[in-house]
């Protein structure tokens, strides 16, 4: 089995559209600049990682339609020397697509989203036999309509892939998406304990745990932050809990040891965008899970990773390599 990370899930095009404000109902603003760009879990994330350390065995596994943007996104996945051998074209959907609108000023993006082709992704589609890497990272949870199907055995379709990869002496992880309602606690709290490690920015870590992580400023509370990790290591995570925020990253084993590192100071007008600053801080603590780093030395990493996606408008053209982000950032 090769050091590196197989990204399993969501792949989307990103239309990405520069905005002047976003508009209150019924409202109009301005479309002051658009691109196309890759999105998604299997998609963002791979390429981070694998600009990050090419080093390391980067695959990419998901479903795509057979038209144009399906051949745009493997195309492009493929172009960084990532594996896309897992990648499924299904015969009659088309591409997921999401419309990025980002505000100008602020960075501050609002997604609009068609699952097309993810919505059919499942387990079935993954060929478990090719997959060759020490690590596996999955999702999103919450945006991939088969994966968030119940499972009687294992909470949810989502939950017998990662026990599957877990059978096969593979570290799993996974990353959902940021919604309302309550799809929290019967999507994702069944299929932790085939987690090893759980990636959430604060928000999804609330809704997930019920506890309030952020004050009224929506400043991230340290000692909630704990609270939310310790809840959900106690709902049966494996190793490690990790939630994101924009002021920095939190981090709890299963022992109990809790990290904190806050996010870089970047300098004003640095920011371009925050779409796929997710992605990329997940990207910074998979490199350091697969070379068996400390989640201390990750959160750094991660941060790092993040700070650099933020230079870009899009998902992934601020990403440079490690030894490249220690000497710039």
């Amino acid at each position: 089995m090769r050091k590196g990370v197989t990204f399993i899930g969501s792949l989307i095009v990103d239309s990405i559209k520069i905005i002047d404000r976003y508009p209150p109902p019924g409202n109009l603003c301005n479309i002051v600049e658009i691109s196309r760009c890759v999105g998604g879990l299997a998609a963002n994330t791979s390429i981070d990682l694998k600009v990050l350390a090419p080093e390391l065995e980067v695959a990419a596994a998901g479903m795509v339609g057979d038209d144009e943007s399906g051949a745009y996104l493997t195309g492009k996945i493929a172009s960084y020397g990532i594996d896309i051998s897992g990648i499924r074209k299904h015969p009659s959907l088309p591409t997921s697509f999401t419309d990025v609108m980002t505000e100008t000023d602020t960075g501050v993006r609002t997604f609009f989203q068609a699952q097309g082709a993810c919505a059919a992704f499942g387990a079935d589609d993954i060929d478990f036999d090719a997959i060759d890497t020490t690590n596996a990272h999955v999702g999103y949870a919450l945006l991939l309509n088969r994966m968030d199907k119940p499972d009687p055995d294992f909470g949810s379709e989502m939950g017998r892939v990662l026990h599957t990869l877990r059978q096969r002496g593979i570290e799993t992880s996974i990353d959902l998406v940021t919604e309302t309602g309550e799809r929290y606690q019967t999507v994702i709290l069944p299929c932790l304990p085939y987690v090893d490690v759980l990636f959430m920015n604060e928000i999804e870590a609330s809704c997930t745990t019920g506890l309030t992580l952020c004050d009224e400023n929506g400043l991230v509370l340290e000692d909630k932050a704990r609270d939310a990790c310790a809840a959900l290591l106690a709902r049966g995570v494996q190793k490690l809990v990790v939630i994101h925020a924009p002021q920095g990253g939190w981090a709890m084993t299963k022992d109990g040891s809790f990290f904190f590192q806050p996010s870089l100071r970047l300098p004003d007008g640095y920011i371009k965008g925050t779409v796929g600053a997710g992605d990329a801080f997940c990207a910074g603590m998979l490199y350091a899970l697969a070379n068996s780093l400390g989640p201390e030395e990750g959160l750094r990493i991660a941060n790092l990773a993040a700070a650099a996606n933020l230079s870009s408008s899009n998902s992934i053209d601020g990403m440079k390599p490690l030894a490249e982000l220690r000497g710039s950032l």
